[in-house]
């Protein structure tokens, strides 16, 4: 700014505008009012007598939008840069997203041998089964004739470890006996549903869609490592989970039939435990281990 005498100085004074000009947070803002080199008004000397002028009417402040601040006449610094209410958000390159996030796969069931597959079915996680389930894994000769489906565990399997214990076991050793068949080298047995569903009282209930969606990758991968060339299910459960039916189908509905799981015959017959309570149902059962037995290929 140009230097000014004393009485311009005076009169600016009376004006409001000082030697150094800055920016007013209250007052409106003055687009052009100054500007570089802005040299003060010229004004004629007065006699000495001359009163100094009225005071100039107060101009009602107009707050500043954050978003359009006032402009600075170049060379001036403003008091405080003006805020950002929202930061603008930060892109990320989703070519650097490597998905390590994300929740590890399980293992491909399908190519597991014996050690893998029951490393699977302890670490399985993919039910509501939970903490402190115990899996019953399949048992029998590792190359057999006859893969034999249960449908799940009960409180006797859970506490051996093992898949048709106790009396139903029994009566199964001796169907197989009676068509020349035996548990210790022709028979693998496993429980389609490989840990004991129970409800919230610890009693057992029947076992979900999710539940034997879950477990039969294992069952299948069983049937594949044995070899076997016969499936026989017990009971309703084990029937209509390896069939794709509605899991409360009656058994009447698939047996006395020959199915398929894959490409090995499938034949359904009712589980031990039920004909222990229908002896007269033996003569159905009968009539089922004959029918696939005579499925084995010929030697």
């Amino acid at each position: 700014m140009k230097n000014v005498s004393g009485r311009d100085a005076l009169f600016l004074n009376e004006m409001g505008i000082g030697p150094l000009w800055q920016l007013r947070a209250a007052a409106a803002p003055v687009a052009d009012a100054v500007a570089e080199d802005a040299v003060a008004p010229a004004v004629d000397p007065a006699p000495e007598a001359v009163a100094a002028p009225a005071p100039l009417p107060v101009s009602v402040a107009v707050p500043v939008p954050v978003s359009d601040p006032a402009p600075v006449a170049r060379g001036m610094t403003p008091l405080s840069a003006p805020p950002y209410r929202n930061p603008p958000p930060v892109e990320t390159d989703a070519a650097w997203d490597d998905g390590s996030h994300a929740e590890p796969a399980g293992p491909d069931v399908a190519t597991l041998d014996w050690a893998g597959l029951r490393q699977a079915i302890a670490g399985c996680k993919d039910c509501a089964c939970g903490e402190g389930r115990k899996p019953v894994y399949g048992s029998g000769p590792r190359q057999a004739r006859w893969l034999i489906a249960a449908g799940t565990p009960g409180a006797l399997d859970e506490q051996a470890g093992l898949p048709l214990s106790g009396e139903p076991g029994k009566l199964l050793d001796n169907m197989l006996h009676a068509v020349g068949l035996s548990r210790e080298r022709d028979a693998y047995v496993t429980p389609l549903v490989k840990c004991r569903p129970v409800n919230a009282r610890g009693g057992e209930r029947a076992p979900t869609l999710e539940e034997i969606t879950a477990c039969r990758p294992f069952l299948e991968r069983e049937l594949a490592l044995t070899g076997a060339t016969t499936v026989l299910t017990l009971g309703q459960v084990a029937a209509n989970g390896l069939l794709g039916r509605a899991l409360n189908e009656p058994l009447a509905g698939v047996r006395g039939q020959v199915h398929a799981l894959g490409d090995v015959p499938l034949v359904a017959t009712l589980h031990p435990g039920e004909l222990l309570l229908r002896g007269a149902d033996k003569a159905l059962a009968w009539a089922d281990l004959c029918r696939a037995r005579s499925l084995e290929p010929r030697t």
